[in-house]
């Protein structure tokens, strides 16, 4: 996510797309950990993206990319990408490389996912508006669940998805994207105050926020950060800095499902005090099976000891999964 110098736009919003393989061979253990390389990477060139690094732990592979971050495990692969690329032109190509590489020809489940861009116009075509996304979703994907949450003629979030129950292991991921940031901690996210990747994570408190990751991080020039941290049992947190004062925006993403044996509301405060932003869109997914599914009744009144007042709040229950939305804005300092 190379970003720009100074008041050149640089489009932070990530377009996520989460994808879950099944196969109707299971005694031949499928794994798209066994792609190599090279596949991935003629895959990403669809997508305008490379990538830079990556980190490997006995359940699953992480790569920081030049736009953000790709995960693979056994059976889930996860695409994250900001600035204009095409990440929808890769899911066509992508079920083939996993049916020909691996065995897998089943979709369990798909997510698509993305907040309104900050300026759409200058998005390739498929990805200017929601319409095109979803309708090219249905041309690949039976039973497509398409869905808005916030207000249409503001800020708000998109899902795409499959209509059934795909995924019954326990899943759930917590994701905060942010916009209209500190200055000053946005300063950190630049060659002019940090050398490096690790230099950025500690100045900034990104490694006291899910402490014992094992780290992948990247700081580009002259401004931009992307992290990736990788923990036991398909855990894995992802932050992205876009950190020029009139794009600012930065993005966390993380499956765990629990910190210290404590609620979300721990972890979303650090989060919130590490970045200070002054608008935050919030979404936490679970399903049945995870322990994080009743998480929603801890965050009814989480917003009223914080500095933040609530815009929208709305619970979906669909297939097997809740989701929690949640847009919320700092109070102004009397």
């Amino acid at each position: 996510m190379a970003s720009a110098t100074g008041e050149n736009f640089f489009e932070g919003t990530e377009k996520l797309l989460e994808v879950w393989f099944t196969s109707s061979r299971e005694e031949t253990k499928p794994d798209l950990r066994t792609i190599q390389r090279s596949e991935w990477v003629k895959l990403l060139n669809l997508v305008q993206c490379e990538i830079i690094s990556c980190t490997q732990i006995d359940d699953m592979d992480s790569y920081v990319l030049s736009e953000s971050s790709m995960f693979v495990t056994e059976r889930r692969f996860i695409l994250k990408t900001c600035g204009t690329t095409t990440l929808l032109l890769a899911i066509e190509p992508l079920l083939k490389l996993v049916k020909e590489k691996c065995g897998f020809d089943n979709v369990a489940d798909i997510f698509y996912s993305r907040k309104n861009f900050m300026q759409p116009d200058k998005q390739h075509g498929i990805h200017r508006t929601f319409e095109n996304e979803v309708e090219h979703l249905d041309t690949l994907f039976k039973n497509g669940a398409a869905y808005t949450l916030g207000r249409i003629n503001r800020d708000c979030w998109y899902l795409y998805t499959m209509d059934e129950v795909g995924v019954s292991q326990p899943d759930q991921t917590v994701e905060l994207l942010m916009w209209d940031l500190c200055p000053e901690k946005m300063a950190v996210f630049t060659k002019e105050t940090c050398s490096d990747g690790k230099e950025a994570r500690e100045k900034s408190g990104i490694d006291k926020i899910i402490p014992g990751a094992k780290i992948d991080d990247f700081l580009f020039e002259p401004c931009g950060y992307s992290m990736n941290g990788l923990l036991p049992d398909g855990q894995y947190i992802t932050i992205h800095v876009t950190p020029e004062p009139n794009c600012s925006y930065v993005s966390f993403e993380s499956n765990v499902p629990q910190v210290c044996k404590e609620s979300y509301t721990g972890l979303i405060n650090r989060v919130l005090n590490t970045f200070k932003p002054g608008k935050v869109l919030m979404t936490i997914f679970a399903n049945k099976e995870s322990t994080a599914k009743d998480c929603h009744k801890d965050l009814d009144t989480f917003l009223d000891q914080t500095q933040y007042n609530r815009v929208d709040h709305q619970f979906c229950t669909f297939k097997n999964y809740n989701l929690t939305y949640t847009y919320f804005t700092s109070r102004p300092v009397i």
